[in-house]
């Protein structure tokens, strides 16, 4: 998709939900230019998931971007930045609140460049509130704001999501709706704005319908005893007979029906929201889905609409026949020239229309020469440290 062609957004971040953001936002057509320090690269190039050197979470997040060196603590860093801005539609950071002022990159600064400039800061907790300068990690968001405590089984602890539902949902996706809605509004003012993004905000914001329930009512919830995380029967998940497991979606009566009817247990079908049967009601389902694995009971109900899906291992997930239909794993030749996959976001382009993820600093030369930059200017600031080249350019 080219939605967003023509749009220039500069990416400061270093951490997942801003590279998540830009990769949404490069998938639809934006010039995506990411701001690398020269003394600090992004996280991803250095993480623990440096797979064999691939650096797979790096190839992950930065396929259709450009890559900028530029020291920002230096003066003339700044300067370019400045400059950078006045061509730009968004600028994206993640820095700490008093950073960035301290940097003299805050949003009065780059508005002056350009009053036009959508400016969005990614933060854990906010630009103000006593938590603004805390540190903070996906898991500490999701713990504050309640969603670990309601998460796992009644008996159980609480369960770390098997992917950064914070950093991901309330930090990446936030801020590209809020991007997104400021451009839209831009069309009709004019006028540029600031976006504060705080994760533990959007985390607090999917708890809609269950704080609500809390608050209009002051029953507390609790883990494994809601609607849709473990009270009832027809909504769970069941153990099959290797150890591999079943999900169940069957919150409407007609679908509770038929996989009753198929189990041979129509006598479960009254009881599908009677609190105090839904212990036996598991059990003997549970009983009957032990008599077969799980790829037997997936065949089993074929196309019978019983809400009814196997529990996929991520491998086994990518190899999905309609994952693989919608081209959601995706073919990118590297800067090595090695073909490489990686998993798309539902904008994606397509095989072979992606750029590879840049080498560090790849792009300073071209785009810093479009703003005016001679290479006697560019040779001086590379001696300074001041910016830096991808090797092969010099």
């Amino acid at each position: 998709m080219q939605l967003l062609r023509g749009i220039r957004v500069l990416d400061a971040t270093k951490l997942l939900p801003g590279g998540f953001c830009t990769l949404m936002l490069a998938d639809l057509g934006a010039e995506v230019v990411r701001i690398e320090d020269p003394a600090e690269a992004d996280h991803s190039r250095w993480g623990p998931l440096l797979v064999q050197q691939d650096r797979v979470y790096y190839q992950a997040l930065h396929r259709n971007k450009k890559s900028v060196v530029l020291d920002l603590k230096a003066g003339r860093g700044r300067e370019i930045l400045l400059r950078l801005a006045g061509t730009a539609d968004v600028f994206l950071e993640s820095y700490r609140p008093e950073v960035k002022e301290r940097l003299g990159i805050g949003y009065r600064d780059l508005e002056s460049a350009n009053p036009r400039v959508i400016y969005c800061s990614i933060s854990g907790f906010g630009q103000d509130g006593p938590y603004r300068d805390r540190a903070g990690h996906d898991i500490n968001y999701l713990a504050l704001a309640g969603i670990l405590g309601i998460t796992g089984e009644a008996a159980g602890p609480a369960v770390v999501p098997g992917v950064q539902v914070a950093d991901i949902g309330s930090g990446a996706m936030f801020a590209a709706v809020a991007i997104l809605a400021a451009l839209h509004a831009r069309e009709r003012t004019g006028h540029g704005r600031y976006l504060d993004i705080a994760m533990l905000d959007g985390a607090i914001s999917w708890l809609s319908v269950h704080a609500a329930e809390y608050l209009a009512f002051g029953r507390p919830l609790r883990r494994g005893q809601m609607w849709l995380s473990g009270k009832w029967a027809c909504y769970s998940i069941y153990r099959t007979k290797e150890g591999a497991y079943l999900s169940l979606g069957a919150l409407e009566r007609k679908f509770w029906a038929r996989f009753c009817a198929a189990l041979g247990l129509e006598e479960l079908v009254g009881w599908q929201y009677v609190e105090e049967l839904q212990d036996e009601a598991r059990s003997r389902v549970q009983a009957v889905l032990l008599q077969k694995t799980r790829q037997e009971w997936t065949e089993f109900f074929g196309e019978q609409e019983v809400c009814c899906e196997p529990v996929l291992e991520l491998e086994e997930a990518l190899e999905h026949p309609q994952v693989q239909h919608r081209g959601l794993v995706l073919e990118i030749e590297n800067a090595a020239g090695q073909v490489i996959k990686m998993p798309g976001t539902p904008f994606s382009s397509g095989q072979g229309d992606s750029m590879p993820p840049p080498e560090m600093g790849q792009h300073t030369r071209e785009i810093l020469a479009a703003l005016g930059y001679g290479e006697e200017d560019l040779s001086r600031l590379a001696a300074e440290g001041v910016i830096r080249y991808k090797d092969k350019e010099g």
